[in-house]
């Protein structure tokens, strides 16, 4: 295996019983910090500062990540208009705040028959969001939900 110092100063190709002394040698321990490499590279650091540098790093990835929001709006196939505009307010509320929001109609009964009456409102509400947003995922049903997914327009 291939041992580093831990100021960068290289030891050389050494054995693994060579490199174990070398790290005891400086009261230190000898770290695998590429396993992948051809031959693998050891560190002689001391194991504790590099776990927690490794911590560290991940928590500030993780920090540095985008949480996706998805909110959601249900509708009735025969929903009257004041309360689709309602709706449609919030889910244009929920796109301005950059969450997805996933538009539902929900079935009840024998309103599964006329299945076109909920495609119908959910192009509604594209035709009314024009340029708010973007169909991620076109109406499908699903038992007896039709829904489908918008995501927020990127260029603002």
């Amino acid at each position: 295996m291939r041992v580093v110092l831990e100021d960068g100063e290289m030891l050389g190709i050494l054995s693994r019983d060579e490199a174990l002394e070398a790290a005891r040698n400086r009261g230190l321990d000898l770290v695998e910090v590429a396993p992948a490499a051809k031959p693998p590279v050891c560190k002689v650091m001391d194991y504790g500062k590099f776990s927690y540098l490794q911590a560290k790093k991940q928590k500030e990835a993780k920090k540095n990540q985008k949480q996706v929001i998805i909110k959601e709006v249900k509708f009735r196939p025969k929903i009257e208009e004041h309360d689709y505009n309602f709706k449609l307010k919030h889910a244009q509320r929920f796109l301005e705040d950059g969450a997805k929001v996933k538009a539902t109609i929900m079935y009840r009964g024998r309103e599964m028959a006329h299945t076109e009456l909920g495609r119908d409102i959910l192009d509604k509400v594209v035709a009314d969001m024009e340029g708010l947003c973007t169909v991620e995922s076109p109406p499908k049903l699903e038992g007896r939900n039709m829904s489908m997914m918008l995501a927020p327009v990127k260029n603002k």
